[in-house]
């Protein structure tokens, strides 16, 4: 096993022609949060990751191994939900209200200028079409951001995000305080929020 105990975020300083030559691996999130795990690279190599506590590996970060030579790591496609304004009624500060909500449940998100990106959960799904929000499943790279929770392993225990966003989604998250649509337009059946 080639063991690997240093990172250097997306490659900073590195030439392009080094960049190139790098083997590949693709790896989830759910591996790329950990800071010790074992991979397999392009060529074939079992690697062994031991990184320290509390990194987080993106894709485009280079991770260099004992023997010296380099794997450009990519953030393998992964089932995300892709959150988007409606585009007849919404404004993108619904993304912005969306992302509070999500982050009151401690959801990892990742936040782009137009969308945002979730992992897979059909009752946060609900809420967010609830507020008028547009949420297709995709199966893309999702790189959420490193927050307050990042580095003490709260982004591991999934059923607790899950359980805290079902009470709060049925308790507040249908309610009419929310992404009220402004004066003269109509939310609907027929508005295309991929309503089920």
């Amino acid at each position: 096993m080639l063991e690997v105990s240093k990172l250097i975020a997306q490659g900073a300083g590195l030439a392009q022609v080094l960049l190139k030559r790098a083997h590949t691996v693709e790896l989830d999130w759910d591996v790329r949060q950990k800071s010790r795990f074992d991979t397999t690279d392009s060529a074939g190599r079992h690697i062994g990751v031991f990184l320290p506590r509390g990194t987080l590996v993106r894709g485009g970060d280079i991770l260099v191994a004992a023997d010296g030579s380099l794997i450009r790591v990519i953030a393998a496609p992964q089932a995300v939900l892709r959150i988007t304004p409606c585009p007849q009624h919404g404004t993108p500060f619904d993304l912005v209200r969306a992302a509070y909500h999500l982050g009151n449940r401690h959801v990892q998100i990742e936040l782009k200028s137009d969308h945002l990106k979730i992992e897979p959960d059909h009752v946060l799904a609900d809420m967010l079409r609830a507020m008028h929000l547009i949420v297709k499943p995709s199966e893309e790279g999702f790189e959420p951001e490193g927050g307050a929770y990042a580095a003490g392993g709260h982004g591991h225990d999934h059923s607790h995000g899950h359980e805290h966003g079902h009470k709060h989604g049925h308790s507040h998250g249908h309610g009419h305080d929310h992404a009220q649509p402004a004066a003269g337009t109509a939310h609907g059946p027929g508005c295309g929020h991929d309503h089920p």
